[in-house]
């Protein structure tokens, strides 16, 4: 399928792009991390040992730093984690060498409300069932 945000339901843009996801393993490879350094859970999640990133880095100067801690969202749902994602493939498209990492989605999902804690349309952070399917009340269809 086309990934259309005005044609297709979030849900089904983020089942068509996790078609063609890449490991975990294939992004810490393209970050420059070694295996000590990546922590995964499962073949497409996973966390930094920042520690040991930290001193294998010492040497080298510092990069750029965007926390987006807070924001209103949109009628639509459109937040934190769009905002995000967003940013980061804006960046990208600059070629600039960026990624994100989000520590914790919203619970609206889990209680029924708007949202799918992982952005929305194209700029969504993928694999979005571990977000939606796992929580007990969903209204994501089965």
């Amino acid at each position: 399928m086309a990934l259309d945000p005005t044609k297709h339901q979030d849900w089904e843009i983020a089942q068509d792009a996790e078609s063609s996801m890449l490991t975990i393993y294939e992004i810490g490879e393209k970050l420059g991390l070694t295996k000590e350094e990546l922590l995964p859970h499962g073949h497409y999640i996973g966390k930094i040992d920042f520690k040991k990133v930290m001193a294998r880095l010492k040497d080298q100067p510092d990069g750029k730093y965007i926390d987006v801690t807070a924001i209103t969202p949109t009628p639509l749902g459109e937040g934190k984690s769009t905002s995000s994602m967003g940013l980061v493939q804006g960046l990208g498209k600059l070629g600039k060498n960026v990624c994100a990492a989000i520590r914790q989605p919203s619970g609206g999902p889990t209680m029924n409300i708007k949202g799918s804690a992982a952005g929305g349309g194209l700029a969504q952070c993928i694999p979005l069932t571990p977000f939606l399917w796992g929580s007990p009340v969903t209204s994501m269809p089965s």
